[in-house]
């Protein structure tokens, strides 16, 4: 039962009205048919059994006799009936006639076998009695219709009250049986015309309904599968706003972390560097060796200029940090600009050599997007070269359905990417910094086959960073 009703429950809304419409439908035709039908068939047996009732008594109750005090007929008025219904007109339409009289006896008939016998008096001669003209089709029950039942011709069984002329007094009832094949043959079209018209009607009805309900239910389907995709699509962008604001929560995790670490990395670049230097100038400076007087002068400017050296190589390392901190300007520069100038201070700091290819910008991008594009191919190469030697360096950029590509690679040693320490500060400032403009970061690397970095920014989401 359950799954008959969830296999009703899943079709359309058209398919469920059609099926159940239709055998509604299907009984109401057959309900109001039968009815009209009914309704006819009363209405047309009833009209034409007055008419011959009244024709029949136009012509027989002239003959006969004071009912009330004559309880059967004479010789005269038998002759004369039977002379009136054996020719003429009645002759043709009448089958059998039979006169009644009130306690079921047959005054007349015109089969004489039948004259003076008593029957019960059947329902339809009572209620004749009581002054109703009643009519049956073709419904010969009665004890005495065995042969007009057996001649197969249709009959229209009529029962006429007599009335007595000046009182109104039912007297006597005459039942005739008139041959009804014309009436047959009429009541019949009857039949099919209103079956036909109530066919008809209430088919065209049915189909008016079915096409507004069609039409309805397919108007529902496509806004039912309209907000299911809106439903979806809003899901999924649900899905991606959870994880972007997960990945700015975590971003924002991060840059603390990040910051102390780039901070940490600059103050051990001057220690290590500038700091030592200037260290090393500074103890030449306070030696006994520069201010003894008993030296002589080329050792004396051999010190001075060693000072110098390190004085030299401290603020040229000093200019160095500077240069990678500061960005240069790139604001105003198109995509393949920044790429260009990215490669070049890297190549004027380690001296090495970068291969660029890179494709025209379709779209402007934003500064923060060229921000995030040449500190990802700095970061990148600086990676390359301290870790990989700078074999083979290259940047590429391309563009791949409508997102903005960049790929830094080398053919140096390479290392097994699966074991990158988390407090790694290169990669993990590079990932962050990609995606917290919604882009896609990625490293392939292997022991022995290089490493390839890509970054992957959308056009749409790099205009309005």
């Amino acid at each position: 039962m359950d799954g008959l009703v969830d296999r009703w429950v899943s079709q359309s809304l058209a398919k469920q009205f059609l099926l159940a419409g239709g055998i509604v439908t299907l009984i109401a035709m057959l309900l109001v048919g039968g009815l009209v039908t009914r309704l006819i068939e009363e209405a047309v047996t009833r009209n034409s059994a007055a008419s011959t009732a009244l024709y029949v008594d136009s012509v027989i109750a002239p003959l006969l006799p004071d009912m009330r005090r004559n309880e059967v007929l004479d010789e005269t008025v038998t002759r004369a009936l039977d002379e009136t219904l054996g020719q003429g007109a009645l002759a043709d339409r009448l089958k059998s006639f039979r006169l009644w009289r009130r306690d079921g006896t047959i005054l007349y008939a015109n089969d004489e076998s039948l004259i003076g016998k008593r029957f019960e008096p059947s329902e339809n001669l009572r209620a004749a009695f009581s002054g109703e003209i009643i009519s049956e089709l073709d419904r010969l029950d009665d004890v005495e219709s065995g042969a007009e039942r057996r001649s197969g011709e249709p009959l229209l069984e009529i029962y006429n009250p007599i009335l007595q002329p000046w009182s109104g007094e039912v007297v006597a009832v005459s039942e005739f049986d008139e041959i009804a094949t014309d009436f047959q043959h009429s009541l019949n079209r009857a039949r099919i015309l209103s079956w036909l018209s109530v066919a008809l009607a209430t088919l065209g009805f049915f189909m008016l309904l079915s096409v507004i309900v069609v039409r309805g239910s397919r108007t529902i389907d496509r806004q039912r599968e309209a907000l299911k995709a809106r439903v979806s699509e809003l899901t999924d962008l649900l899905a991606q706003n959870k994880a972007l604001h997960e990945r700015v929560q975590r971003a924002s995790r991060r840059a603390a972390a990040l910051n102390e670490s780039y901070l940490r990395r600059i103050g051990a670049d001057l220690h290590d560097g500038p700091a030592q230097l200037i260290a090393l100038a500074s103890l030449r400076l306070e030696s006994t060796a520069l201010t003894d007087a008993a030296r002589s002068d080329d050792n004396h400017a051999r010190d001075v200029s060693a000072i110098k050296s390190c004085l030299d190589e401290a603020m040229s390392e000093i200019r160095s940090i500077s240069s990678g901190l500061v960005l240069p300007d790139i604001e105003s520069a198109e995509l393949p600009e920044v790429l260009a100038r990215a490669v070049r201070a890297h190549e004027q700091r380690t001296g090495s050599k970068v291969r660029l290819i890179s494709s025209p910008a379709p779209l402007p991008m934003s500064s923060s997007a060229k921000i995030c594009v040449f500190r990802f191919v700095q970061e990148a190469l600086n990676n390359g070269y301290r870790h990989g030697g700078g074999v083979r360096q290259c940047v590429r950029h391309t563009h791949e359905n409508g997102n903005v590509v960049i790929e830094v690679s080398d053919d140096g040693p390479g290392f097994d990417a699966n074991f990158v320490r988390p407090e790694s500060l290169g990669l993990a400032g590079l990932r962050e910094r990609v995606e917290s403009l919604g882009g896609r970061f990625s490293v392939k690397s292997s022991p022995g086959k290089g490493t390839r970095v890509r970054m992957s920014l959308a056009m749409e989401e790099a205009e309005q960073a």
